[in-house]
């Protein structure tokens, strides 16, 4: 088996979203989700915004790299950046990889992120030819395991203690889901 063509960035459509390649001109719609509390707790991330020409330069440099897929999630009425979805840390013996998603404030609870986690995992099984999909959640993000499971992933076990957030230890569950179990989901 070929090994998956990272270097080819998708645009993947949905009744909602379409997914296509992030670039730098996507850093003013995308900045909002590294200054906002609420998206940093929810993805366990620190530090705050890094600045408009790091973030240019993380972003422009996307379309070249090879071992992940990340994509802008465009909301399809409006045509609107309002998040990302990520395949990354590639791992070539077990035909694996990450998988992460965020939003700006105020696109959440609209069916975006089920589409656009459906869509990118959907490419990871049938394009990239990927056995397995993981992730990580928050016991403090119960919207976004609702998700995940509703897509098909599967909890496997706890990271007791994960996070420490605000002074409060965090637990994080471990999901993921199998290119057989994609198949099926996809049959019903």
């Amino acid at each position: 088996m070929a090994p998956p063509d990272f270097l080819t960035k998708p645009t993947l459509s949905g009744e909602l979203v379409v997914l296509r390649p992030v670039v730098a001109d996507d850093v003013p719609a995308l900045r909002p989700m590294f200054s906002d509390p609420e998206v940093g707790r929810l993805t366990g991330t620190r530090g705050g915004d890094p600045g408009e020409e790091r973030l240019r330069e993380w972003y422009g440099s996307r379309g070249g790299q090879d071992g992940r897929l990340d994509l802008a999630v465009v909301e399809r009425g409006s045509g609107v950046v309002v998040g990302e979805v990520v395949l990354n840390e590639w791992d070539a013996g077990n035909a694996s990889c990450g998988f992460r998603i965020s939003f700006v404030p105020g696109a959440f609870g609209r069916g975006m992120g089920t589409e656009a986690t459906r869509l990118v995992v959907g490419y990871g099984f049938e394009v990239l030819g990927l056995h397995r999909i993981s992730l990580e959640v928050y016991a403090f993000n119960p919207r976004a395991r609702r998700v995940y499971e509703k897509v098909g992933f599967v909890a496997e076990g706890v990271l007791r203690d994960a996070l420490r957030w605000d002074g409060e230890w965090v637990d994080a569950t471990v999901m993921s889901m199998l290119a057989p179990e994609w198949q099926r989901a996809r049959a019903q």
